[in-house]
Formats: C-alpha cells, structure tokens, sequence
C-alpha cells in the first residue's frame, strides 16, 4: 500500500506552511504524482525574507501573438525527506500535474483545487503538526505508543535505524484491517 491519508484528520490551520512549492520531476501520465502523506523537507536555503516570494515557472506552453501569459510559482522549495533528515511535515494535497485523463492541470486550475491537488511550482499545503489517518508500507502493524521517525522516499517509518534519526511522532492506535493508523505527527 503506498503513503496516502483519510480524510479524517485534526489540526489547526496554523500549524500549515504554505510557503514552499515541490521540488522535484513529477510524470506526464495519469496516476504520476507525490501522494499526500509524504514527508517533506526544506530544500536548499529554504525561505528568506530577501528572497523574491515568487519566480517566473515559463510559459505554460500555449502562445499566441500580442498575448503574455507567465505562470508564477514559489521561489522556496521542498523535496522529499531521507532517513537522518529533519522533516518540515506531510504533505496534505497530493503534487501532479495531469488529472486521470492526462489533461494539463495548469490549463484547470478549479479542477486542480478540486482534487486537492498542488502542480509542480504552486505552493503546497504542508502540515508540521496534527493528527491523522495514515498508511504507508514502511509502518506496518503498529501498536499505540509506537515511535516515528522520518524514513528515505518521504516516508514515516517506526524504526530509527540512523542514530542521528529524527522523531516526527508517535502511533495513537493500532493499524487497522485496512492498513491505516491513527498517529500524531509532532515536528
């Protein structure tokens, strides 16, 4: 089962960075994307008060003479986190850029916001702290109490195989028949 979260979730609306876009190549075909509940990390200088808010991404691929349509992204960016990385939080939208037909979701943007889809450039939702319904092959069965730490792939994982490995919470319930655990996500 990959990483993925429910919609049952418990967080307040400040402990959600908006700040940072997703830094990474994200396929063209339907079903590429970085699904939400992934880990994430503050990449390279991350965000600064000096730094331009946004960054010219281009074209968006159609242009007409006499006409100028720029897309514009945020300039600080985030990847996925690696075992022995301090984690920023998990993502709470999903990062594609085609919908399950394959169209170009930077042409729909109400149908982008609508799946709760972030595209590559646009700033995503990343929650530091709160509590959710998570799954993801690397925690298994889990029992409450269980400590987390953050794993390779952006994933959540129980054990800290890396001595400077880095807590990001602890399981509040067992996992479930259907591989999801309630757990609550401290950073």
């Amino acid at each position: 089962m990959a990483i993925n979260l429910k919609p049952f979730r418990v967080y307040d609306e400040h402990d959600v960075v908006n700040l940072y876009a997703y830094s990474g190549s994200i396929g063209l075909t339907a079903g590429d994307k970085v699904p939400k509940g992934t880990l994430v990390k503050v990449q390279g200088d991350g965000w600064k008060n000096t730094d331009e808010p946004t960054e010219m991404l281009g074209s968006p691929g159609a242009s007409y003479n006499g006409t100028v349509s720029q897309r514009y992204g945020s300039t600080a960016k985030i990847c996925q986190t690696s075992s022995g990385n301090v984690a920023l939080g998990v993502l709470l939208h999903d990062i594609a850029e085609v919908d399950e037909n394959g169209e170009l979701l930077k042409f729909n943007p109400r149908k982008a916001a609508e799946m709760e889809v972030a595209i590559s450039g646009q700033s995503a939702p990343v929650l530091s702290r709160g509590i959710l319904l998570y799954s993801g092959d690397s925690i298994g069965t889990v029992v409450p109490g269980t400590k987390l730490y953050a794993g390779d792939s952006g994933a959540i994982i129980t054990t800290n195989g890396d001595s400077a490995g880095y807590k990001v919470g602890h399981v509040l319930g067992a996992s479930d028949t259907d591989g999801y655990a309630l757990i609550k996500l401290e950073l």
